[in-house]
């Protein structure tokens, strides 16, 4: 009974978050060109909506603000292997353990069987944890992003269905034009958006720009679970901000310039290395489950830009820790009604 009266308790928070969206409105490509897509604005003190496009982001931004973008590489994580019957296994790389790769997969592995990526590669399966296979590969484990590379494919969301772009123009528009640190499984979509000529336009404008690290694992498409809110975490995520981009923003932030982050990776990453109001300047990587959640006191951060989020997720939960989530669900449903395009790759918003 007890665990009925929890379950019911679960599904109603997260049904607090629902909403429907028309299927034309979930973006199967960027926009062309990315600076080009359209951008919901909007003034929590004035309480005032209004809509442009990422082109004219600075006319949006407060004055003097500092924007903090994630400059993770999203890896081509996704890999087609056979069985020793010759069976296909489709397994997408998460994270490397020791001198083991953390992988899902789409069936079921016995554990010590061999999974062959071509006559030479192999992998052999140690162990599993729930839901990841943890395989011990049979080359060096530093060779294995420049095997991601030569035969692995970019691992789109799952909303993403009928993508007209190649695997080439994949690994490039499912990219930020800075991404610069292998580790992702899955981009920081509210980046996407930016293009050299915007970047000079910012700056132009006294918009101080900088990046952090974050690389977004396969939890951000997880459902949220009971086990989430009962303990107040989230999947774990690694993070680091170097020792002289952290003192950069120290100062901005004394000065009272405004932080704002892009995507809610950089949010993450902000107030998790946050610390009496002061990034950490610890250059090491760390890691986070942080659950942002409404009611949330914010650190560092004092706005953001993000995409529209998948509903019932923890990413609009984050976002309604900002706006609060009647106001998130009515922003929401005006960006519907202009028909702004939804999802990874599609508009976004600034909420300042």
């Amino acid at each position: 009974m007890k665990l009925k009266r929890e379950n019911s308790k679960f599904q109603r928070i997260i049904k607090k978050y629902d909403y429907s969206i028309p299927q034309e409105l979930i973006a199967q490509k960027p926009a062309n060109p990315r600076d080009g897509a359209k951008i919901l604005i909007y003034d929590r003190k004035l309480k005032k909506i209004s809509f442009d496009t990422f082109f004219n982001l600075p006319k949006y931004l407060p004055k003097k603000s500092v924007l903090v973008l994630n400059n993770t590489k999203v890896l081509p994580a996704r890999l087609t292997t056979k069985k020793t019957t010759g069976g296909k296994v489709n397994i997408l790389y998460t994270k490397t353990k020791n001198e083991l790769i953390e992988v899902m997969a789409d069936r079921k592995l016995d554990i010590n069987s061999k999974l062959s990526l071509t006559s030479k590669i192999h992998f052999y399966v140690k162990n599993q944890s729930g839901k990841y296979y943890y395989l011990e590969p049979s080359f060096p484990i530093n060779r294995l992003f420049s095997i991601l590379d030569k035969y692995g494919k970019t691992p789109i969301p799952p909303y993403i269905k009928n993508s007209p772009l190649s695997e080439l123009k994949l690994r490039r528009e499912y990219q930020t034009i800075f991404a610069k640190t292998k580790g992702s499984v899955a981009a920081p979509t509210a980046s996407l958006h930016f293009t050299k000529r915007l970047f000079k336009k910012l700056k132009k404008s006294g918009i101080a720009i900088e990046f952090i690290t974050l690389h977004v694992g396969l939890g951000t498409f997880s459902p949220l679970t009971e086990e989430n809110l009962k303990t107040g975490k989230l999947h774990e995520e690694f993070y680091s901000i170097n020792p002289s981009t952290a003192k950069r923003l120290n100062k901005y932030k004394k000065d009272g310039r405004p932080i704002i982050a892009v995507g809610t990776t950089a949010v993450r990453t902000l107030e998790s290395a946050t610390h009496d109001r002061q990034l950490t300047t610890n250059n090491a990587q760390q890691k986070t489950n942080i659950f942002i959640q409404e009611g949330y006191k914010f650190k560092f951060i004092d706005g953001m830009i993000t995409n529209f989020h998948v509903p019932k997720s923890s990413l609009m939960m984050l976002v309604s820790a900002l706006t609060g989530r009647k106001k998130l669900l009515d922003l929401y449903k005006k960006a519907i009604g202009k028909k702004l395009r939804f999802f990874s790759f599609g508009d976004g918003m600034l909420i300042k």
